[in-house]
């Protein structure tokens, strides 16, 4: 099994943080329209579902009727709970933020992310025992994972490799700021991205797969999730070169993760 690549760029001082800068802006516009016709949506489907449970109340001998009706009540359903995933990205909420070792939570899914991937794809992880731990919430750690281990994998129908890594980085810049950080990097031997889908990845709904295979949202919920904790995601991608996805999360400083450790044994 060959060795995962270096990757080639690591984003670390005030110039390379204007890109985020500038990215964080446009998707702050794209949520505040998301939130607005969320909303509008939201109240109209809670009409249709309302509608369609009185109609299946009435349909009791009509099974063909009654099986519509259902449908309708089964679709507005879907509908709404895509409606919650929009609002969330809309929100920027950090509560409930605790500190985790990324390292434990990305073993702990480790059989998981197997099933989920297949026996076609082959699945190695290296994560080193000594990371700093990070401030973020372990299911918002857990869907990070989660999200870019099933993107890599739906880009490689054909099987292929994905590798999951983490280390220490020396410095996160955003908003001029520079603080150590834990860099986790999920990679893959897919068919890799051109510049305009590497620029449109995390807008929400914009999606490369077939119709019905996939909304759009897992790589938005992620920059989501990244960028309330502080941190940054990038993509190093090129066509026929497969993809990198770097998440980099703001470290707990040694001393702040003694007080961790101590509150937890007080507990």
């Amino acid at each position: 099994m060959s060795a995962l690549p270096q990757p080639k760029i690591h984003p670390g001082s005030t110039d390379s943080a204007r890109p985020h800068v500038s990215e964080a802006q446009r998707m702050e516009t794209i949520g505040r329209l998301i939130s607005g016709v969320a909303h509008d949506f939201n109240n109209l489907l809670t009409g249709i579902v309302l509608c369609s449970e009185l109609l299946i109340a009435g349909l009791e001998d009509s099974k063909k009727l009654r099986h519509y009706a259902e449908e309708i009540r089964n679709a507005s359903a879907q509908g709404a709970d895509m409606i919650q995933h929009l609002l969330a990205l809309a929100r920027q909420s950090r509560a409930g933020v605790s500190s985790i070792a990324i390292n434990d939570v990305i073993e702990g899914m480790e059989s998981l992310l197997r099933r989920l991937i297949g026996e076609n794809l082959q699945l190695t992880l290296e994560l080193p025992s000594d990371l700093p731990m990070v401030r973020i919430d372990e299911s918002e750690a857990q869907e990070i994972a989660l999200n870019l281990v099933l993107n890599a994998r739906d880009a490689m129908p054909d099987g292929g490799k994905i590798w999951i890594t983490a280390r220490k980085h020396p410095a996160l810049s955003l908003n001029g700021s520079a603080s150590p950080s834990v860099e986790l990097v999920v990679a893959d031997t897919g068919p890799g991205m051109d510049a305009n889908t590497r620029a449109r990845a995390f807008e929400p709904f914009f999606t490369t797969k077939a119709e019905g295979k996939g909304t759009g949202l897992g790589l938005a919920t992620v920059w989501r999730i990244v960028t309330e904790q502080g941190g940054t995601i990038d993509i190093e991608s090129e066509p026929g070169e497969g993809t990198r996805m770097f998440v980099r999360l703001p470290a707990i400083e040694s001393e702040q993760q003694s007080q961790c450790h101590t509150r937890r044994k007080d507990i």
